[in-house]
């Protein structure tokens, strides 16, 4: 971007009152963004009000409308739900409810109301806005305020975030609590599979979502289930049928258990409703299985929210805060939301319309058209789904005769299993044989390499670590060997899944290419390493769980914290010199600093967050954490760190430190991991295969690729998904410390600073401008899972 960066200094709040309000049903993170909404507000001067309970607070009024302070939303961030409270709320409905609102918002002198909740409550905010200056005409007509207070208070702005488990919002891509919704899920489904597996038994899982089955479907593909009902894609006629035959078929592969997940809103193509126990009693009648119903109910709503959920809802209410300082009369009420990995926003009706659309065609039976209006985010999941978990029977496969070899390189991450799983079965329903190579590269030249089957591969999607094995060592020093394995193994393609060592190593073997035509095929790279490092990406594989992991560990010690109080805790994480999970981590867990090697620290900086410890000390807030990234700098180590904080800190507070290790390689993958892996995935096969068909020569009878374009690395791209020739990536990348020369993430970091109590300056320039749904790039395949 070539524009003058946008800073918002020059916006002050300065004589603004904004009141937050959360609406409807709770979701987890909607007290991230509470949080960021009163922190960013009174770090720009403006007065920040709560309305308990609602919109039935705002109409009450009273002591359901308070001003607060910095350290009134202290330690809700890792709290579930809503901490001002959610009522559904008649009074609002009517027009004397919603003068007597009126009322209560202009006592107090607030004209900017950032309303967090579903559809039902934005709505009701936009009627609410669209009836304010003939709401305070009526109101000055009866004397309850006077002819200055209407010219004075004459507009409302509102914005709106969306929380909502059902991710049911069109226009955005992640609503705020679905993250946190699908890990409740997964936990569960996780733990049943165990006792499934042991009683050979049939499962059937009821979740959320009565008219949106993107928990369903999302949870369906993260557990590899054997089968999905979701209110958007009813089943075709005769589906009792199907599904039983597919059930018995898993259990003659020798599958021991099976997983149907049902959506509470289920439908059939005739529009009637499919329920969990009808499911079960039809496995139960035909086919004799042992069957279980476990309805997952509010566990759904309930629980901490994930690291993705905290740090989306953190990036919403700032993103919110800015938009009610930058609306004018004219601007129509609008949604903060995110697309891809951008922060975004849309006007609320736009939005509000489209989801009513949905809903409209699924009851019209116009199903296809239901799932398009979805996004293409859903589509996406939809498609990958049915690719995934239906085998077709070999004779309706195609054969291509081509032989395609996947090997993980690198340290392990969670996620990557699901990678395999995904390519290993969209390679054979392109008609590929799949070869597995264990332990990577090494594992390669020694030829350990095996073909690997459909049923091979099930359960894979919730195994952390790497299944086939991984290790750090590069191809340079077994070219030959390699090339030997490739020619008496016939591979056509290779498929690597890893981290910077897997960048590295299709730099070298594309360098080989002049030397050993064996390496001249096409060649894709899927990111997949904690540290999140890989040029060309904004995401890998691992990262999310890795984050997850932090973020619990800094709550738990957090708490440990507030107990003895005045204790400050410094922690260390893993990245290399990359600070993503310092910093995001600190986002996440609300750290007060993060030391991380692409933004340097001198003794000065130390001695400042020294001094804003000790006055923090003085608040009610009796505990601080600092994340520093394991290279940040060579000579502050954490050890010396620990001891300047202990020795200055003396007599206001004591010190703790923490390493975390490799404790943040482990663990089950968390649904967004399970999720971008198997999308990813999935797409890099079938760029595979088209490359198969482009460079396959009839005369030589072989495939023969030697252009940069045909050694790709597949990376999330702001708002795509992109296929990027690894040649060209070399200018983007630092090859001395192993990062990318440029990362997104580094414009949150003044965010973390902000929500910290920093004073720190903070580039918009990406944000402010109102999109149309309508105009979303339809190619997005998002952040979102």
């Amino acid at each position: 971007m070539d524009h003058q960066p946008k800073f918002f200094e020059n916006l002050s709040g300065a004589g603004k009152a904004i009141a937050v309000l959360t609406s409807g049903g709770d979701a987890q993170g909607m007290n991230a963004a509470v949080r960021a909404v009163v922190r960013m507000g009174i770090y720009v001067n403006a007065k920040v009000y709560f309305i308990y309970e609602g919109y039935q607070g705002m109409v009450d009024g009273g002591d359901n409308i308070v001003e607060v302070s910095w350290e009134s939303v202290s330690s809700i961030l890792q709290v579930g739900g809503t901490v001002i409270g959610s009522a559904r709320c008649k009074p609002f409905r009517t027009r004397e409810g919603r003068l007597q609102a009126a009322l209560n918002l202009v006592q107090r002198g607030i004209t900017n109301l950032c309303v967090i909740g579903g559809d039902g409550s934005l709505t009701g905010a936009n009627l609410f806005r669209e009836e304010w200056s003939g709401l305070l005409e009526e109101l000055a007509q009866k004397g309850k305020i006077d002819a200055e207070a209407v010219k004075k208070y004459a507009y409302l702005n509102i914005v709106g975030m969306v929380g909502s488990i059902d991710n049911d919002f069109c226009g955005t891509d992640m609503t705020i609590g679905t993250d946190s919704a699908l890990h409740r899920i997964i936990e569960v489904v996780d733990a049943i599979m165990t006792t499934a597996q042991s009683h050979q038994r049939t499962f059937v899982l009821e979740v959320m979502g009565r008219h949106c089955g993107y928990l369903a479907l999302v949870s369906a593909l993260a557990c590899g289930a054997d089968w999905v009902f979701i209110p958007e894609y009813p089943p075709e006629e005769g589906w009792e049928d199907t599904m039983c035959v597919k059930l018995s078929e898993n259990r003659a592969r020798k599958k021991r258990l099976n997983i149907i997940i049902v959506a509470e809103g289920a439908i059939d193509c005739h529009n009637k409703p499919i329920t969990s126990e009808k499911v079960k009693d039809l496995v139960v009648q035909r086919l004799g299985f042992d069957t279980r119903v476990t309805i997952l109910g509010h566990v759904q709503r309930g629980g901490t929210p994930s690291a993705f959920d905290r740090i989306l809802a953190s990036r919403m209410g700032v993103e919110a805060v800015l938009a009610l300082l930058e609306a004018t009369p004219d601007t129509p009420a609008c949604v903060v939301s995110l697309s891809g990995n951008q922060a975004v926003r849309l006007p609320l009706m736009e939005c509000v319309q489209m989801t009513q659309a949905v809903q409209k065609a699924m009851d019209e039976g116009r199903f296809l058209e239901a799932v398009k209006l979805r996004g293409r985010s859903f589509e996406n999941n939809l498609n990958t789904y049915k690719l995934l978990s239906h085998k077709k029977p070999d004779a309706e496969l195609p054969k291509t005769n081509f032989n395609v070899a996947v090997l993980n390189v690198g340290a392990p991450a969670a996620g990557m299993n699901a990678a395999v799983r995904a390519a290993v079965r969209v390679g054979m329903t392109e008609g590929h044989k799949i070869f597995a190579v264990i332990d990577g590269f090494e594992g390669f030249a020694r030829g350990k390499i095996k073909e690997i089957s459909w049923g091979d591969v099930g359960g894979w999607t919730g195994q952390g670590g790497s299944i086939l094995g991984t290790k750090r060592t590069l191809p340079a020093k077994y070219l030959e060997k390699i090339a030997d394995q490739m020619r008496t193994n016939n591979i056509n393609a290779l498929m690597v899944i890893g981290g910077f060592e897997a960048y590295l190593g299709l730099l070298e073997l594309s360098a080989a290419r002049e030397k050993y035509d064996e390496f001249c095929v096409p060649m894709v790279m899927v990111p997949a390493t904690v540290s999140n490092n890989v040029p060309g990406s904004d995401f890998s594989i691992g990262a999310d769980t890795a984050l997850n992991t932090i973020t619990d560990t800094c709550d738990r010690i957090k708490q440990s914290a507030s107990g003895t109080k005045r204790r400050v805790f410094i922690i260390e994480t893993m990245g290399g010199y990359c600070g993503y999970l310092a910093n995001m981590g600190a986002l996440a867990a609300g750290a007060d600093a993060a030391y991380i090697f692409e933004e340097q620290f001198d003794i000065r900086e130390l001695q400042a967050n020294v001094e804003h410890l000790t006055e923090k000390m003085k608040t009610s807030i009796q505990r601080g954490l600092v994340l520093r990234n394991e290279n940040c700098n060579e000579n502050y180590t954490t050890d010396f760190i620990y001891q300047l904080y202990s020795e200055e800190g003396k007599g206001v507070f004591d010190c703790r430190k923490n390493v975390l290790g490799h404790m943040q390689q482990g663990g089950a993958p968390s649904p967004f991991d399970r999720n971008f892996g198997t999308k990813i995935s999935a797409k890099a096969m079938q760029w595979i295969s088209k490359k198969l068909k482009e460079t396959y020569r009839k005369e030589g009878g072989k495939v023969f690729a030697n252009t940069d374009d045909s050694v790709c690395l597949l990376g999330m791209r702001r708002r795509n998904l992109v296929f990027q020739p690894v040649a060209e990536l070399k200018s983007e990348t630092d090859f001395v410390h192993r990062i990318p020369k440029e990362q997104w993430w580094l414009k949150l970091r003044p965010l973390m600073k902000i929500l910290a109590k920093y004073k720190t300056s903070y580039d918009v320039s990406d944000s402010g401008q109102l999109e149309h749904v309508a105009m979303l790039p339809k190619e997005a395949e998002t952040g979102a899972i």
